[in-house]
């Protein structure tokens, strides 16, 4: 899947986000090795300590799924209506859930303004010194 397609679908999960307390959207649209789309958007709850970024729904979705590798992530964010987006970045907890499951130095990561505006990373530049399973002796 090329990279706009990717952030379409990360758009079209931003639609999805259930925000009533920060009512700031995200959505993201993760491509595993094998070429399947999981999408996942941000899931709020009164009690703030139970809510979910968009990235980490994408993932778990997935490896509930029982996919396990991973290749690049879109993700876009803003505020809820809005019609111009900025760069939405991932948050810590997410970078490393996706570090967990994916090569940190190819996995690559679209944080995008809009299907033709975005920035490329791999996650080894968002992520550096990450705590891999290999520090466990994994």
């Amino acid at each position: 899947m090329d990279n706009k397609n990717l952030i379409r679908a990360a758009f079209e999960a931003r639609g999805r986000a259930y925000t009533p307390y920060s009512h700031f959207q995200v959505g993201a649209a993760l491509l595993s090795a094998d070429g399947q789309l999981f999408q996942g958007c941000n899931i709020e709850n009164a009690s703030y300590g139970v809510s979910n970024c968009a990235e980490r729904t994408a993932l778990f979705k997935a490896v509930s799924e029982g996919v396990r590798e991973f290749s690049k992530i879109a993700i876009v964010g803003g505020p809820e209506g809005a019609e111009h987006f900025s760069i939405c970045e991932p948050c810590g907890i997410c970078r490393q859930a996706l570090a967990e499951f994916c090569d940190i130095d190819r996995f690559t990561v679209l944080l995008a303004k809009s299907e033709e505006d975005y920035e490329e990373y791999l996650l080894c530049e968002l992520l550096p010194h990450a705590f891999l399973p290999a520090h466990l002796g994994k």
